[in-house]
């Protein structure tokens, strides 16, 4: 069967977010004082073909922990849908 993974890589809470700050400070220039702490990250979508949805879900684990997330620096958060 084939899954889809939708997988959201974000930076630690605890560390700053350089991108996430250039941003917030853009939105005061805009006139957007009402928007901050922006935090920036990427979104991952790729295509699993496994017999089920939990074997699926922990190859998508795997490819999280060994290359997708620094998990010194960032967390990952995924969803497993089926196609």
């Amino acid at each position: 069967m084939k899954f889809r993974a939708e997988i959201d890589v974000m930076p630690l809470k605890a560390l700053l977010d350089p991108q996430g700050k250039a941003v917030t400070n853009g939105m005061m220039n805009l006139g957007l004082p009402e928007i901050g702490n922006v935090r920036i990250g990427k979104h991952i979508t790729l295509e699993v073909e496994a017999e089920s949805k939990e074997i699926a879900a922990e190859k998508v684990e795997q490819a999280c922990k060994k290359l997708l997330c620094n998990q010194i620096m960032e967390f990952f958060e995924y969803r497993i849908v089926q196609d």
